[in-house]
């Protein structure tokens, strides 16, 4: 369930406590889980006990990205009156200089959510600066960056610099940013001018078609690899799952050929997703279905491709094969290739 999900069709409670269960059950994933049921505890009003995951995160000495969890701590505390002890975390988190945008993120939208607009700019400035200096294509992830830089700078009525004309340039949706971010466009919303009112949901439409068609683009067609010692943790914890894997070798061979015979029918941005048993168990959790449904491999592969887990298949001419034998691609599973 995702968090974001409106409070009518989801009870925000119960989401997180059972991901914070299920995080009991898979330490490896815990991190992922207990920020989801941070989320879930935010938007159910309860954010003393957000605050009380985000710590028990930040005491792990095993976090994959402290620096997040602590921009969303601080966004957090400053929603429920601890603004002094959100201000020191931010401060701790932009002279830390995360090479990760979303912290950079995080801290710069609360500040902007509380008038602190020339604060806001400064830390959108310093992190576009630190991740995108000399960068010629901007990595997705770090496009809200220049796009919340540009947001507050047109509301402060500051001129457009280079950062901005990037911005520009990797907006692709037929209103320019320019107009999204342009003030009057909140003011319009409660206007008692029709022509106004009609100008604006004309916008929004135009927007939603936009985003429409971005969900609608094929995520990049993936083949779920499972590794040797996870698929035997599978099938021995789910047997209903042998006729899918008879042997590990024949599963390394059966993606190998799915591939090459997508690739022989025209199909491109191809790639593999390495499983594990953990994840496809919090997987299955999140979906409320059970690990031993078959139907849910598929729908796994994709949302670990979604999530960027995809590796491009094949691999570049002498690189190593993506079995994990640590052969050469061609002398491996690529031969005849």
């Amino acid at each position: 369930m995702r968090p974001d999900t409106p409070a009518e069709y989801v009870d925000h409670n119960a989401e997180a406590a059972r991901l914070e269960r299920t995080a009991g059950l898979y330490p490896e994933d815990a991190e992922h889980l207990l920020l989801q049921a941070a989320a879930h505890l935010e938007l159910a009003d309860e954010r003393p006990r957000a605050t009380t995951l985000y710590d028990r995160l930040l005491s792990s000495t095993s976090l994959e990205n402290p620096h997040l969890v602590r921009a969303l701590k601080a966004a957090n505390l400053w929603e429920y009156g601890h603004e002094a002890e959100a201000r020191a975390i931010i401060d701790g988190v932009r002279a830390a200089s995360p090479r990760d945008p979303a912290p950079w993120v995080i801290v710069a939208e609360s500040l902007e959510a509380h008038d602190e607009l020339e604060a806001a700019q400064e830390t959108f400035t310093e992190g576009a600066t630190l991740l995108l200096t000399d960068v010629t294509d901007p990595p997705y992830a770090t496009h809200p960056l220049l796009f919340g830089r540009h947001r507050v700078r047109r509301m402060l009525g500051m001129p457009h610099d280079a950062w901005d004309t990037r911005a520009d340039t990797l907006h692709k949706a037929p209103v320019s940013l320019d107009e999204l971010h342009d003030p009057k466009r909140v003011w319009s919303l409660g206007s008692d001018n029709p022509a106004e009112l009609q100008a604006e949901i004309a916008r929004l439409q135009s927007e939603l078609t936009t985003a429409r068609e971005a969900l609608s683009r094929p995520f990049p067609v993936a083949i779920l690899h499972w590794p040797a010692d996870e698929l035997a943790e599978l099938v021995a914890a789910y047997p209903s799952l042998e006729p899918e894997y008879p042997s590990h070798e024949e599963h390394l061979a059966t993606i190998e050929t799915s591939l090459r015979e997508l690739a022989a029918s025209g199909t491109g941005n191809l790639g593999i997703v390495p499983g594990t048993v953990p994840s496809y168990e919090a997987f299955a959790a999140s979906e409320l279905a059970s690990p031993a449904d078959a139907s849910l491999l598929p729908q796994y592969a994709t949302t670990l491709a979604a999530r960027g887990r995809a590796v491009a298949w094949p691999p570049e001419r002498g690189g190593a094969c993506w079995c994990g034998s640590g052969r050469v691609y061609e002398g491996c599973h690529g031969v005849g290739a």
